[in-house]
């Protein structure tokens, strides 16, 4: 397995240094191993865990709270599904597939959330728009 220093996985997360061992720090990430000397050695998945997190603050707008959120319900998730492959008896794996569809509905539920926060932003910012071009209209010929 792959082991990454702290400056590859900001080079390839788009992170600083700083921020990853602040998310480290909040609990967003899983601490990773450390040499001898202190030097923190990342894996693969911890990078494609910060990516999550990347795309949770900038594509979903999440706040820090919400993907502290986010990251608990993903990760209860991978749980879920852990077990889920493990379980032979139909009647377990219908009980884990109903605590995976909760974990799923707990995520759909706060991206739904944000979702229709920035509709109501977008509808605000189309009435202003509105506004603004018929009063330009009023002023040109």
């Amino acid at each position: 397995m792959n082991k990454y220093k702290i400056d590859d996985v900001a080079k390839e997360s788009g992170l600083t240094k700083r921020t990853i061992r602040y998310y480290e720090e909040l609990g967003l990430l899983e601490a990773p191993e450390r040499t001898e000397g202190g030097m923190r050695l990342y894996t693969r998945e911890h990078i494609e865990h910060l990516k999550q997190i990347v795309n949770a603050r900038d594509v979903l707008g999440f706040s820090l709270q919400e993907i502290q959120d986010f990251v608990r319900i993903r990760e209860e998730l991978e749980g879920r599904k852990q077990v889920y492959g493990q379980t032979v008896e139909d009647a377990q794996q219908l009980q884990q597939l109903l605590e995976i569809q909760t974990s799923l509905d707990a995520q759909i539920r706060m991206i739904e959330q944000k979702m229709e926060k920035m509709t109501e932003f977008r509808q605000e910012l189309d009435r202003i728009y509105t506004r603004v071009t018929d009063g330009i209209k009023k002023f040109t010929p």
